[in-house]
């Protein structure tokens, strides 16, 4: 029964008010697009949509709903997409997603795909909690007791910004090491892994594949198994492009075999 109204609700950003899997409906402040609007404009889309998006990328194994949830949310806020943002939100609380956790990613996100596209997140997400009565007591401190840091494991990429980055640009150097990686990366409102998760899923989205060797071996280091780095492309393919994904698949195949050598 659970994974029949998931279902139904997944029938797209696609009820006005979708049916969730607790059998409460949460009304969106802004109508979705439905299938039949899709049928509207484009029966094609409709189709790949219903038969290839619906009934086969979300059935398939390789990752949990849960972590599907992840990586959508955080391609939707990476590439600042909110119309379908506030039913994968919904999705994403009925996948075992938590608010605390939501609220971290869209934090973490704002460093990495930017404080616009994070502040964009809020907007939405602000009227999905309201919707659903979650209260700032299930939300994460604004400072929290951090995770312990490795200092000497961390040691070598603090190292290559100094040479890399503060020469050219002290702040950024500064910000880098300090606020972003005794810090944010630090909280403890998201696990590492989930942590390097959206990161790789953000870097990917937004074509941005230069330091994905980097975040791909530290999610790993964190917990990724290589079934799972394998079955994230397949997701961002229809949901960050082909393109995207296409320019990625090379780094992540390196990592894997580099890895299992």
């Amino acid at each position: 029964m659970k994974q029949h109204l998931a279902a139904t609700a997944f029938s797209l950003s696609l009820a006005a008010e979708p049916v969730l899997a607790d059998e409460k409906t949460y009304p969106l402040a802004t109508s979705p697009v439905t299938i039949e609007d899709m049928r509207t404009v484009s029966p094609a889309f409709a189709k790949y949509t219903e038969v290839s998006v619906i009934g086969g990328l979300w059935k398939r194994p390789g990752l949990s709903p849960r972590d599907r949830s992840v990586i959508t949310v955080a391609a939707l806020i990476a590439r600042n997409q909110p119309v379908e943002l506030p039913f994968h939100l919904n999705l994403a609380l009925d996948n075992g997603v938590t608010p605390a956790e939501l609220s971290e990613i869209i934090t973490h996100l704002a460093f990495y795909s930017g404080w616009a596209n994070a502040t964009s997140a809020v907007a939405v997400a602000k009227d999905v909690f309201a919707a659903r009565g979650i209260g700032q007591d299930q939300l994460p401190e604004a400072s929290p007791a951090l995770l312990p840091i490795d200092g000497k494991k961390d040691a070598p990429r603090q190292a290559t910004v100094e040479q890399t980055v503060a020469p050219t640009s002290p702040g950024v150097a500064e910000y880098t090491n300090g606020l972003l990686f005794q810090d944010v990366w630090l909280r403890p409102g998201l696990n590492p892994r989930d942590r390097s998760l959206i990161t790789v899923t953000s870097l990917i989205t937004n074509g941005q594949i230069a330091q994905a060797t980097y975040h791909l071996n530290r999610a790993m280091d964190n917990g990724l198994k290589a079934t799972e780095a394998s079955e994230m492309l397949t997701q961002l393919a229809f949901y960050a492009g082909w393109p995207n994904v296409f320019s990625a698949v090379p780094i992540v195949k390196d990592v894997i075999n580099k890895r299992s050598s």
